[in-house]
């Protein structure tokens, strides 16, 4: 970690973003209803629920029936898969470029992960026998859904290679800013508790990391509010692992 840590003190940046935030993540707007045809959209919207998920909210527990899909606006949710001792780690993050209640599209009513509210915000919900007679009638909804699974589970595939293969900082540099593309704003609400979690590694290794982001002028750190400051920065110490994810969900989602 030592070497690593060192080049992240010492990576040229320009304080400018190399990319903006991905153009997938439109505060306000999510991706998947954006995608539907303009008629089928403005039927289905009536007969969903608009909904504020607090962070910490659950949206499904593992093992229980999935009786919702939550189409985010502006939250975003962590997908967790939780050992026998209590430990868990995040497998997936969902935001308002996709849903969270896969397993219905893939023909089962449960999951074995967790899923909850990450960051708070709005989200459409949709209860889940209305979801699976929507993809029952095929076209642009199915369409759309498998699309979104395919970006989805390259994301997963390409984090349990990340974690496998990549140094702590440079995860939490690729984790921070999937979590930028989906808040929409430089302000994150993330304690190293949270991140800790959500990467699978010890409280004191987010908190050394965090501490050398902050040096580098990268983000401001201060009582679980991480501020983006230099996401050109962030990009240059984060591994190839967030390029991948991000292009092949532009790809599959244009």
């Amino acid at each position: 970690m030592a070497h690593a840590l060192q080049t992240l003190r010492h990576v040229n940046h320009a304080g400018n973003s190399v990319n903006p935030p991905s153009p997938v993540h439109v505060p306000g707007r999510n991706r998947l209803l954006d995608l539907l045809p303009e008629a089928e959209r403005n039927r289905l919207l009536p007969a969903m629920e608009l909904v504020h998920g607090k962070a910490g909210d659950t949206v499904f527990e593992r093992g229980a029936h999935i009786t919702f899909v939550d189409f985010p606006l502006g939250a975003v949710v962590s997908i967790v898969v939780v050992m026998e001792d209590g430990a868990s780690v995040e497998a997936g993050t969902v935001g308002n470029e996709g849903m969270c209640g896969l397993p219905l599209l893939l023909g089962t009513d449960r999951s074995s992960s967790r899923a909850f509210y990450q960051a708070p915000g709005e989200a459409m919900r949709m209860p889940a026998r209305m979801f699976e007679q929507e993809l029952e009638k095929g076209g642009a909804f199915l369409a759309i859904m498998r699309r979104y699974a395919q970006a989805f589970l390259t994301q997963v595939s390409q984090s349990a290679a990340c974690n496998r293969l990549h140094p702590v900082e440079q995860r939490l540099c690729r984790w921070i800013l999937m979590s930028h593309d989906r808040v929409g704003s430089d302000t994150l609400m993330l304690t190293h508790d949270i991140m800790a979690q959500m990467l699978g590694v010890r409280r004191p290794s987010v908190s050394v990391v965090a501490a050398i982001l902050q040096k580098a002028g990268f983000i401001r750190y201060s009582r679980g509010v991480v501020r983006v400051v230099d996401r050109a920065g962030l990009e240059a110490s984060a591994c190839e692992c967030y390029g991948v994810v991000r292009a092949e969900t532009e790809r599959l989602l244009a």
